[in-house]
């Protein structure tokens, strides 16, 4: 049942933009995924609505937690979240991480909180304190995001963090030809739904998943409006890289940034145009020098399974595993039954994992 704060804490919901914002500027390990324009843009893409908690202790720390839930009144007390399923979200820190006392207090307010299911996943930079925090009423999820290290500069990470096969992979695709532009105003956002709707199709075939059911699947999961809105939202912080071989779009990565921190956030190909001759590994070159020449410290490629192909893709740019974990609390077996439900369907059409 919900409870009031701990002693010594008081909170304010949701968090007005302006301190939002400001506290932002004072987190130096704060993610693109942790601003405000991304929670708008979720609340445009899905039925959702802030529900950011601002905690200020006595001593004068605020820890200030990003969240949404459902605003149909007959869904509100379904689940808050931060934001496992849309992103990295987890708390800002403001001038250095939290102790153990203050994290606990975040999490215990957040464990008693009276919806049915409350989710935060931290951010791969965040304090392991967080970890050590998590009361006995938060279960684990294994996430594991890979990242880049961009100190040093552009020329360091070619020369010693990416692998030689992408450098390799690099010369082929400038000799193959291969024409890339970015854009930042949100006009290729068509060209790379196409792309990624054509990589659903191939998906779909891989995982021997009915191609009608992956589509419904994908849509649930990331409506096409939520690029249209992270791409007008973030204007010049959002960048479409795409890759034309032959003057046909090959392949398309979407990265944002925000401060030092630039994301690999989607990617899409025509498989066929674009392995060949090795589009995917020049769009990343050239989104990592352009991280690079803007001051960026990381490059988050993004999750992957360990050991996965996609894994070994994302190391092979000199990117490491840091393992960050999401965390929930339900007061009714959600996740278990879905987990279930998704096995049986799986075991039904025969899905293989990709």
């Amino acid at each position: 049942m919900p409870r009031n704060p701990p002693a010594g804490v008081r909170v304010t919901s949701p968090v007005p933009r302006a301190l939002w914002w400001e506290l932002l500027g004072r987190d130096r390990g704060a993610l693109v995924t942790q601003t405000p324009t991304w929670l708008d843009c979720l609340c445009e893409a899905w039925p959702l609505e802030d529900a950011s908690r601002l905690y200020r202790f006595d001593g004068g720390r605020r820890i200030l937690v990003p969240l949404v839930r459902h605003r149909r009144r007959g869904t509100r007390l379904l689940a808050e979240e931060s934001w496992p399923g849309w992103g990295v979200g987890g708390a800002l820190v403001p001038d250095g991480a939290p102790d153990l006392r203050e994290a606990r207090a975040v999490l215990e307010d957040l464990a008693h909180r009276p919806a049915v299911r409350v989710a935060v996943r931290f951010s791969p930079r965040a304090s392991p304190v967080w970890g050590e925090a998590a009361p006995g009423a938060f279960a684990a999820y294994d996430r594991t995001t890979f990242l880049l290290d961009l100190a040093g500069g552009f020329e360091e990470v070619w020369a010693r963090r990416f692998h030689a096969r992408v450098r390799r992979g690099v010369r082929q695709a400038e000799r193959a030809g291969v024409e890339v532009e970015v854009d930042r105003t949100g006009r290729l956002v068509p060209l790379f739904q196409r792309l990624y709707r054509e990589s659903v199709e191939r998906w779909a075939a891989q995982q021997h998943e009915p191609p009608a059911l992956a589509r419904w699947r994908h849509r649930r999961e990331e409506p096409p409006r939520l690029l249209e809105a992270v791409a007008e939202r973030f204007g010049p912080s959002c960048a479409i890289w795409l890759a034309r071989c032959g003057g046909e779009p090959a392949a398309a990565i979407v990265v944002l940034r925000h401060g030092d921190h630039t994301k690999y956030w989607r990617g899409a190909m025509n498989r066929a145009l674009a392995n060949p001759v090795r589009a995917n590994h020049l769009l990343h070159r050239l989104a990592v020098e352009d991280a690079c020449a803007a001051g960026s410290r990381c490059y988050d490629m993004g999750d992957a399974r360990p050991d996965s192909s996609l894994a070994e893709f994302k190391e092979s740019f000199g990117a490491r595993a840091v393992r960050n974990p999401a965390y929930y609390r339900e007061r009714l077996p959600l996740t278990a039954a879905d987990r279930r439900v998704r096995g049986a369907v799986k075991r039904v059409i025969g899905f293989r994992d990709a």
